[in-house]
């Protein structure tokens, strides 16, 4: 009967002593599984006529063992269905030197129909193994390119920076031990024909309490997972010498929050794609990501594609950025894409990036805000707060640009937006910071849709918008018409979400209300009522905001329709 993997460390050295005598010559070994091929994602594995591993897991290494030496052994690989050694698909020869030490990685391919390049299966081995440090307090790391699809690769440290640490590393082969301060490292994996940078790579020796220790990192799957049967992604992984599972080396990341502002009616709504991986779909006009990680350090290619695409070959437009580790960026998808609709002036989809974003307020207590300009027929504005009055806040912001952080106490502001040239007031708008909760928070404003949508196709309408550091959808701040004196609150609703009836708390007397949907457009409103409640049963399911202006009080609140 075959011995389960868990009982394995213990029955190993009987297995291994069949066949040779106690006082026979032996080497030390570690063995790492690293084939990607799905034929192989659990194998048994034969000494001679022996099974010394049963379902010897892909991206696990055994603990270093004595394996006989000073005379050929025979070292077979089976499907993990194997019955004995006669099931085995491959063998290798190996005569190991006595007392020395050996690092055996399984690598390479058995299916050659599903797998390009195809590089045939084998066993690579390196003698001059280590199973601790030779410096008391380093970390000795053995790298081993083992991703059959990657190129042969420089490897740099970016975060001391130590530069060069590997040079033109070809696909089974080994670089010779580095010993290293046991420090955290960042590694950047490079192209070593065209310098271009596959990825970047976290590699915390300390955090992971590596000192003292030798360890082998390993590349271990695909760049293409699509030409290569749908295997597992490339990576960077770390073999310890205790064995067990492989342990990834995190890849270095960026944090990022996108939004869509193109008014394009092509664009209503967009699928993006990220490496050529889909990573939004259906991703609608005036709606907001939360804050993601993205690789960070080499280059990542954005693609805008249409909602119907099916594949990244559907693209529109890319872009490519390479975005800093540990920065925090807001992209902003902007502009127009169909040069045949009418719209004037013309301005091309661009995606608008800001590489010091925040997700909360620098000070507590305040509300951040990142204002920027995505109206494409606006001209270049200045922003005036008229109510505190704090005066100009932004000065002279022309489209596709932002205006850095404004720190500012949460407090309800009004914004008047002015003609930089001429000082026309273009629009003014309520912004509730503290009637939307927005203590403590980092927010972004934009400029959104057209001042004259008769002349861009009928587009949405000009409006001041707000996205979330959440993300969903753009909050639309309500413009002020003839308003001089009110004041800004929250507006107590119940139920919330609501369904048929809305109900207002405070309210005594007569009021002007109106709701706004997510565009901004007003879907209900009416003069001088009475009744504290509203019916609300023809508003479709979705969000809306309720604005309700009484006594020059304008109160503002956020409600869920169901």
């Amino acid at each position: 009967m075959k011995k389960t993997y868990k009982f394995i460390l213990t029955t190993l050295a009987l297995a291994l002593c069949i066949g040779f005598s106690s006082t026979a010559q032996t080497a030390r070994a570690q063995i790492i599984h690293n084939s990607a091929d799905a034929m192989a994602d659990s194998v048994d594995v034969y000494l001679g006529s022996n099974l010394v591993f049963d379902n010897f897991a892909f991206r696990t290494a055994t603990p270093f063992i004595d394996l006989p030496a000073g005379s050929p052994i025979l070292v077979g690989i089976a499907p993990k269905t194997s019955t004995s050694a006669n099931d085995t698909i491959a063998t290798f020869t190996f005569n190991l030197t006595p007392n020395e030490t050996y690092i055996i990685i399984a690598n390479g391919l058995l299916d050659n129909a599903n797998y390009s390049p195809f590089e045939p299966f084998g066993l690579n081995v390196f003698p001059l193994g280590r199973e601790s440090a030779n410096g008391a307090g380093n970390t000795d790391l053995l790298a081993f390119h083992g991703s059959t699809d990657a190129p042969a690769v420089d490897v740099s440290e970016i975060a001391v920076p130590a530069g060069q640490v590997i040079d033109n590393l070809e696909y089974g082969d080994f670089a010779g031990y580095l010993p290293l301060l046991n420090l955290d490292y960042r590694l950047l994996v490079q192209d070593s024909t065209s310098s271009v940078s596959v990825r970047s790579y976290e590699a915390p020796l300390n955090a992971l309490g590596l000192q003292d220790s030798a360890i082998v990192v390993l590349a271990s799957g695909f760049l293409d997972p699509s030409t290569n049967n749908n295997g597992p992604e490339f990576g960077l992984f770390v073999a310890l010498p205790s064995g067990g599972n492989l342990i990834p080396l995190p890849e270095s990341t960026a944090r990022a929050q996108v939004i869509h502002n193109s008014p394009d009616a092509i664009a209503d709504s967009v699928d993006i794609y990220l490496d050529g991986e889909l990573l939004l779909d259906n991703f609608a006009f005036r709606t907001a990501t939360p804050f993601v990680d993205l690789n960070s350090e080499a280059p990542v290619v954005i693609g805008v594609a249409p909602k119907t695409s099916s594949s990244y070959a559907d693209t529109l437009v890319t872009f490519t950025y390479t975005l800093s580790t540990e920065e925090s960026y807001m992209i902003v998808a902007n502009g127009l894409v169909d040069n045949t609709a009418g719209y004037t002036p013309f301005v091309p989809f661009n995606l608008a990036v800001y590489n010091m974003a925040r997700e909360a307020a620098s000070t507590m207590g305040n509300t951040d805000v990142l204002v920027f300009h995505g109206s494409t027929d606006a001209p270049t504005v200045d922003v005036e707060e008229v109510l505190v009055p704090a005066g100009t806040i932004v000065d002279n912001l022309a489209y596709g640009t932002f205006a850095g952080y404004l720190e500012l106490a949460t407090n309800d502001y009004r914004l008047a937006i002015k003609d930089s040239t001429s000082t026309t007031t273009v629009a003014t708008y309520d912004a509730p910071l503290s009637g939307l909760n927005l203590q403590d928070a980092a927010i972004v404003v934009l400029a959104s849709g057209f001042l004259n949508p008769a002349n861009n196709n009928g587009g949405p309408d000009f409006g001041l918008y707000v996205a979330l550091p959440a993300g969903g959808d753009l909050v639309p701040l309500t413009p002020t018409v003839g308003l001089t004196e009110s004041k800004l609150g929250s507006l107590d609703v119940y139920p919330n979400p609501a369904s048929d009836r809305l109900s207002f708390s405070g309210l005594d007397g007569t009021y002007n209300y109106s709701i706004t949907d997510i565009s901004g457009r007003i879907v209900m409103s009416g003069d001088s009522e009475t009744s504290a409640s509203l019916n609300i049963s023809d508003l479709a399911p979705g969000t809306f905001f309720v604005r309700v202006e009484q006594n020059g009080t304008v109160q503002m609140a956020k409600i869920i329709v169901q």
